[in-house]
């Protein structure tokens, strides 16, 4: 078992997440092979990291908060390729639109060493469950405070 290889794309992981979550399309970017592909379900597959990253950059922009958590991977190596198993919970908020989702999924990435280190070359995954809601149907919501909302 090639545990500083499963401690590096645990971090791997992490980054996305954290780079995601924080809008830092380019250290975002950073984390893929130029060819990497995504598949979030609901017709939302990307081929290529620049496809995937403008979709993000698009639709997450600075007034949409989210929250992505990622835990109990299980990563398996071989050689210069792994694969990994990740649990997601997340939440979506678009105060724009008045929209909140929140959900799980069971990611599914496929990694490949490269000269600088892991990076992701394919990511997706599948839902367990989705729910959404309007911030006008939960009395007393409010929004404050965080980094998209300062700007």
């Amino acid at each position: 078992m090639d545990l500083a290889a499963i401690e590096e794309i645990k971090q791997l992981k992490y980054r996305y997440l954290r780079t995601l979550d924080l809008k830092r399309w380019d250290e975002f970017a950073a984390l893929f092979i130029p060819e990497a592909t995504g598949d979030y379900g609901a017709g939302l597959s990307f081929d290529g990291r620049d496809a995937l990253v403008g979709y993000m950059r698009e639709h997450l922009g600075p007034t949409v908060v989210t929250m992505h958590h990622c835990h109990h991977p299980e990563i398996s190596v071989a050689g210069d390729r792994a694969r990994g198993t990740w649990y997601l919970e997340d939440k979506v908020l678009a105060p724009d639109f008045r929209f909140v989702l929140e959900g799980a999924a069971f990611y599914d990435d496929r990694y490949v060493r490269t000269a600088d280190g892991w990076r992701i070359a394919h990511t997706g995954y599948l839902r367990t469950y989705e729910v959404t809601w309007s911030m006008d149907d939960v009395a007393g919501f409010r929004l404050t405070k965080g980094a998209a909302l300062e700007g």
